[in-house]
C-alpha cells in the first residue's frame, strides 16, 4: 500500500497525478463498519473502471486545529494503526493530509480543485454525513454539483444497528465506559492495542498468576479500568487471556495512579520480555476493586480466569 502525505498547498510528482484513483474520503476513526461500507464501495468501483483504489484521511483530527468541543478527543485507532486496517483491506493508496489551519479555510471549490481533480480522482465515495470546505459548508450533494464531468460520487447512506447510527462517538462511549463487546460490535473486529512487553513489579508470579505486563503505543486509547477477557497476539500467535487494567489498589496507595495493563495469558509459558504484542478486547468481566489480602485477591483471580475460559468457548 502506498502512503502518501500531503499538506495544502501540496506538490506531486507527475505519476501520481498521472494514476487515476477511486477515492473514498473521510477521517475513518476506528474503521469500523460504516466506515468499511464507504471503503469497500470504493475498492469496487475502483475494479469497475480498472483504476487504483484509494483512501483520504486527515491528520490531526480536525477538532485540535478548531478547537470548539468541549470534550477532548481521543483516536479509535492512531494513525499507524489506522494505516495497517486500511492495508488489510487492501486499498491501493492512502492520501493522509495534514489538517492545518490554512487547509480548514479552503472553499469547497477549492478543496475540490486541490484535493480531487488535481489528484486524478475519477470517483468519489462518502459517507452520507461528509463536509469539507470551510465551515463544514461543502457536502456530497455539492460534491456532486461541482463535478462538471470530472469524477462520478457515490453517497453512503448512514449504517445503523438496532439503537442508531454507527459511528465513532457510540465507540469512544462504549470504550469509555468498557463495554467490549459493544465496540466489538461496532467495529466489526475486536478494539486492538499494540504495546511492548516491560518488567513489571513480577507480583502476579508469586500468586500463581504471571503475567505479560504491556506498555501500550502511544496515542493508544486504553479501555475503563476493570478485568477483561482478552486475546494477545504474541510471536504471530493469537492467546486467550485475562486483563486487568488499574491502578493495583489491594498493593498501591490510591493516590499515586499508575495505570498499568497486565495479562495472564493462558496455556502459555515462555518469556517474552521486549516483545511485540497485541491486545485485543472482548468483554469485561468486572470493575477494578480492592481486597482483604492476597489470599481473596488470589481466588477472585481464580474466578476471573474461569470466565474468560467460558467466555472464548462461547465464542468458539
Amino acid at each position: 500500500m502506498n502512503v502518501i502525505h500531503l499538506k495544502y498547498p501540496h506538490q506531486l510528482a507527475q505519476k501520481v497525478k498521472d494514476q487515476p484513483y477511486s477515492l473514498a474520503i473521510g477521517f475513518f476513526d476506528g474503521v469500523h463498519k460504516g466506515h468499511k461500507a464507504v471503503i469497500e464501495s470504493a475498492i469496487q468501483k475502483a475494479e469497475e473502471l480498472k483504476i487504483k483504489s484509494a483512501v483520504m484521511t486527515f491528520d490531526p483530527h480536525p477538532s485540535i486545529v478548531l478547537g470548539g468541543r468541549n470534550e477532548k478527543v481521543f483516536y479509535i485507532t492512531p494513525l499507524s494503526q489506522k494505516l495497517d486496517t486500511l492495508e488489510k483491506l487492501n486499498v491501493d493508496t492512502v492520501f493522509v493530509v495534514n489538517f492545518t489551519s490554512d487547509f480548514a479555510k479552503l472553499t469547497p471549490e477549492q478543496f475540490i480543485e486541490y484535493f480531487i481533480i488535481d489528484l486524478n480522482v475519477q470517483h468519489v465515495t462518502a459517507g452520507f454525513d461528509f463536509s469539507f470546505g470551510a465551515f463544514g459548508k461543502g457536502n456530497m450533494e455539492l460534491m456532486a454539483q461541482l463535478s462538471n464531468g470530472h469524477y462520478g460520487v457515490t453517497v453512503i447512506d448512514k449504517l445503523s444497528d438496532i439503537e442508531e447510527k454507527i459511528s465513532s462517538t457510540r465507540i469512544r462511549k462504549a470504550l469509555q465506559d468498557g463495554e467490549m463487546e459493544q465496540v466489538r460490535n461496532l467495529l466489526g473486529r475486536a478494539f486492538e492495542v499494540p504495546g511492548i512487553v516491560v518488567h513489571g513489579d513480577k507480583r502476579g508470579r508469586t500468586m500463581g498468576f504471571p503475567t505479560a505486563n504491556v506498555q501500550a503505543m502511544e496515542g493508544c486509547y486504553i479501555p475503563a479500568t476493570g478485568v477483561y477477557a482478552v486475546k494477545i497476539l504474541v510471536q504471530n500467535e493469537w492467546y486467550n487471556g485475562v486483563c486487568n487494567v488499574g491502578y493495583k489498589p489491594t498493593f498501591h496507595n490510591p493516590d499515586e495512579k499508575r495505570l498499568s495493563i497486565e495479562v495472564h495469558i493462558l496455556d502459555f509459558d515462555k518469556n517474552i520480555y521486549g516483545e511485540e504484542v497485541i491486545v485485543g478486547w472482548y468483554k469485561r468481566i468486572r470493575s477494578e476493586r480492592k481486597f482483604n489480602g492476597i489470599e481473596a485477591l488470589i481466588e477472585q483471580i481464580e474466578m476471573d480466569k474461569q470466565q474468560a475460559i467460558a467466555y472464548f468457548e462461547e465464542l468458539r
